[in-house]
């Protein structure tokens, strides 16, 4: 794995502003892209009061913004992978 420094452009958007949207500390939003062999991985980093915000009963938050990230990707024809990171 390798970070870049350059993040996908409209899905690292719409990441960043659905967590933001969600938690109590969205200054401490953070989305890294890490680009794999066939798609990217964004991983998403939260103040650690937020992480149950962000992933919500039984996970189904966390589900429901894979959901959304990978729609916009699609739209833009890349393939991407959301990572809830402590």
């Amino acid at each position: 794995m390798s970070d870049t420094a350059a993040q996908p452009g409209m899905t690292a958007d719409v990441l960043t502003y659905l967590a933001k949207s969600l938690v109590d500390h969205p200054d401490d939003v953070r989305v890294t892209a890490v680009t794999e062999e066939e798609e990217t991985v964004l991983e998403l980093r939260v103040h650690p009061e937020d992480m149950g915000k962000v992933i919500g009963k039984r996970g189904r938050t966390a589900k429901a913004i894979r959901t959304m990230v990978k729609a916009a990707a699609t739209r833009e024809g890349t393939s991407v992978a959301v990572e809830i990171v402590e």
